[in-house]
């Protein structure tokens, strides 16, 4: 067989490294030619370098938050403004907000990062109408808001904020940030927000009261006797609360201790063991000192003179979803809470603290879940009895402490409640929520509020503290799409369920409050015939029922206390029940709480 040599020129074979990567560049750099990508050189993305809010401009700074209601948001504000720092609120985004969002944002992103950046640029802009400069504003302003990191756009909430006041002509404009999964800590570390004792307890009693409040004003609205007497009581309690979070004296060992023990603590200022004890004492004050409980006090007495009729019978509609969707009272979510309440329901809301408890509560079953890889020594003899009594101690300690948090929130938070009343729910046990959830949606599924939807339908409806479930969320939300996709296996194992799912966006109200109506008139069938039932297994008639409250005006005090009784839903019918055992001489009239007889001004209410 005849081999044949082909010529081959050795000038073009690379002689060297160099020589090769030279050739495959210029190869690289043809192809991309020809198929149009020759854009130059990369530039990868480098997080911006936001210029720091500072200590020395705490004074001329003003910081801007909002998207909560307005009992948390004017509580919140009051707690700033006590720690020495200027705050305003935004007002409650509307549509022309979303709009402006979505000109100067990417597309593609939910409604709360369209609304809440809107809304902020609509302010900037009325801020520079009105004769400030943009070099003022961005100067004298800072956006304080939540972010996080995870499988959902939360994630990028923060450079889409940037992106948007870019785009507006903002460009410098600073938001601070707090880490949804870090608690209450600054993630740009900057030291102009501090994170003091008091800042900090201040705004954990401001959450806890923010939570209470806004529940309450829904649980007693629908009932009350003189229409518009709630939100009129209401204005004024918040503004004895602010009160007593913005001018409350903090606690300082050095003054309000008794005179020999301030002389030994001025000797030893610095020291560790005195940090600690001033900080336990400014603990201490921040939740039992008597400017907050009389604060209490004085609320209680202001919301004593509200009269309800609870014989009105109303379907009880829990709300659920995404947390800014079900939390804001605006065009966020078409005015639900408003729409719901003039379509005669009663509207359950979800407490910010069930959050905070599910946070608490991850982190301990994650740690359980994970225990054999997180173990110090990896390889355990069995024989090795110390190194497994190490491990087994580091994951207690862990635990222990995890529990402690779960128990001191959840006390501090039913506390308050029994300070305003009792009216509003204590927080649901999260061991349970999940046990109701893991059949259906796994407990350890991240994004949005994780199992929270799915437990809390299943909670409601099996526990019969409602007669239906509106979830609302964001269009496009995925953690919420992913439970609703699981609701349907849960409403097929719950026949007697309502639940509803409405995406919220900038457009479409009268599409969604249409599928509300349709849905609510379920409800309400569902609840007089809850209330007909109760009537009837009493023997009584209505006319008699109301007769005997007209004779015990006690029983139409705001905080008379009337027992729930399982598979009943409805305020109307578990109170003709408890009525009828009063009339039966089964019980007696119970006791309502007192407010001490003294008047409680609003200066008294933080210590003057």
């Amino acid at each position: 067989m005849t081999r044949i040599d082909f010529p081959v020129d050795e000038l073009t074979l690379p002689h060297s490294e160099e020589e090769i990567q030279r050739k495959l560049a210029q190869e690289r750099a043809r192809l991309a030619s020809m198929m149009g990508l020759d854009s130059g050189p990369v530039h990868h993305f480098r997080r911006p370098a936001e210029r720091p809010f500072t200590a020395e401009e705490r004074g001329k700074v003003t910081i801007l938050f909002g998207g909560l209601t307005w009992k948390h948001e004017r509580v919140i504000q009051a707690v700033f403004e006590g720690c020495g720092y200027g705050c305003e609120i935004l007002p409650v985004p509307n549509v022309s907000a979303f709009q402006l969002g979505k000109e100067y944002g990417n597309n593609g992103q939910c409604n709360p990062t369209y609304f809440t950046v809107g809304n902020l640029v609509q302010y900037l802009q009325g801020l520079q109408a009105r004769g400030m400069t943009k070099d003022e504003i961005i100067n004298n302003h800072v956006f304080f808001t939540a972010g996080s990191c995870g499988p959902c756009r939360f994630g990028m909430y923060e450079s889409e904020y940037r992106l948007a006041l870019q785009n507006a002509g903002f460009d410098g404009f600073r938001v601070l940030l707090f880490q949804q999964n870090d608690g209450v800590k600054a993630a740009s570390g900057e030291s102009g927000l501090k994170f003091t004792v008091d800042f900090g307890m201040g705004m954990f009693n401001a959450l806890n009261l923010g939570d209470i409040m806004n529940e309450m004003i829904y649980r007693i609205r629908p009932y009350e006797v003189e229409k518009g007497k709630t939100d009129e009581v209401f204005q004024s309690s918040i503004d004895t609360l602010c009160t007593l979070l913005r001018e409350r004296k903090p606690f300082e060992d050095h003054e309000d201790l008794p005179e020999w023990m301030a002389k030994k603590v001025r000797a030893n200022k610095g020291k560790k063991w005195e940090i600690w004890v001033n900080s336990l004492a400014k603990v201490r004050e921040q939740l039992y000192g008597n400017p907050y409980k009389e604060a209490l006090a004085a609320v209680r007495e202001q919301l004593a003179t509200i009269e309800v009729d609870r014989l009105r019978v109303k379907p009880v509609v829990k709300i659920i979803g995404e947390f800014w969707a079900q939390i804001t009272e605006g065009d966020g979510n078409f005015h639900m809470f408003e729409f719901l309440e003039g379509e005669g329901a009663q509207v359950l809301v979800e407490p910010i603290g069930t959050w905070v408890m599910y946070m608490m509560y991850q982190a301990k079953a994650r740690a359980a879940a994970r225990r054999p890889l997180d173990a110090p020594y990896k390889k355990v003899k069995w024989y090795e009895l110390r190194k497994m009594a190490v491990n087994e101690l580091k994951f207690r300690r862990k635990q222990w402490l995890w529990g402690v948090g779960e128990r001191v929130y959840a006390r501090q938070y039913h506390r308050v409640v029994e300070g305003l009343g009792n009216i509003a729910h204590h927080l649901v046990d999260q061991k349970e929520m999940a046990a109701m959830a893991n059949p259906f949606y796994n407990e350890f599924a991240r994004g949005g509020e994780g199992h929270l939807e799915v437990g809390k339908n299943v909670w409601y409806t099996k526990n019969r503290l409602c007669h239906m479930v509106l979830a609302l969320k964001p269009f496009g939300c995925m953690p919420s799409s992913q439970s609703d996709g699981v609701q349907s296996a849960v409403a097929n194992h719950f026949k007697e369920m309502i639940f509803l799912p409405i995406e919220t966006s900038g457009e479409g109200e009268i599409n969604a409050h249409s599928r509300v109506q349709m849905a609510l008139g379920e409800a309400k069938v569902k609840a007089r015939m809850e209330f007909e039932q109760a009537l009837k297994s009493t023997g009584k008639r209505l006319e008699d029922i109301k007769d005997y409250v007209a004779k015990h005006p006690e029983l139409r005090n705001l905080f008379y206390p009337v027992p729930h009784v399982h598979g009943y839903a409805g305020v109307a019918a578990n109170f003709v029940l408890h009525v009828n055992d009063l009339m039966n001489g089964k019980k007696r009239l119970a006791r309502v709480p007192v407010t001490p007889p003294q008047k409680l001004t609003v200066a008294a209410a933080y210590g003057d």
